[in-house]
């Protein structure tokens, strides 16, 4: 069967219009980059989460707390720097970092004055990875920079590294 032109040239028109309305409707330029920075800005509140409630079981003496918001594998570390007293540990993998605090919280007890707790940190995101660096004042070492490596898991961030210098107090002069 023979179509006639015009009949050829409606099929075309038609194919064209379809093909015209979803270029069109796939660019829709409305809101990506808003919705870009609210997921972005969940995500750093998230992580603000994980962090301010890390270090409140840590410092409250809270186990179970504490070790929720750590991924338990053996590539993670942990590392102190203190420069107050000449100081400095690191732990890597799950094992050591899990003894390590356990054997603190055995030998300390006694819960610590919580610092502030965190409202500005510097967050750079990586899919379900992020690294975060921020300052905190801790009214027994002084003064803190802290970088975290967080990952992702099941939807919840974690810490999977830590990295910890400790200045102390500055002296008045």
């Amino acid at each position: 069967m023979k179509l006639g032109y015009t009949s050829q040239l409606s099929q075309l028109l038609a194919i064209f219009s379809f093909c015209l309305i979803l270029i069109v409707s796939s660019c829709n330029p409305s809101t990506d980059s808003t919705k870009s920075e609210k997921t972005y800005d969940d995500e750093v509140a998230a992580i603000l989460s994980t962090l301010n409630e890390e270090t409140k079981a840590a410092f409250e003496r809270n186990y179970e707390g504490w070790q929720s918001k750590w991924v338990h594998n053996p590539d993670i570390s942990k590392s102190y720097l203190n420069f107050a007293d000449s100081s400095f540990s690191e732990s890597i993998g799950w094992g050591e970092i899990d003894h390590f605090v356990k054997t603190y919280f055995e030998e300390h007890p006694a819960p610590e004055p919580l610092p502030e707790m965190l409202e500005d940190i510097s967050v750079k995101l990586y899919g379900n990875g992020a690294w975060v660096v921020f300052e905190q004042q801790d009214s027994i070492r002084g003064l803190k920079r802290e970088t975290r490596l967080m990952e992702k898991v099941e939807g919840e961030w974690k810490i999977a590294g830590m990295s910890t210098s400790i200045y102390g107090f500055k002296e008045d002069k």
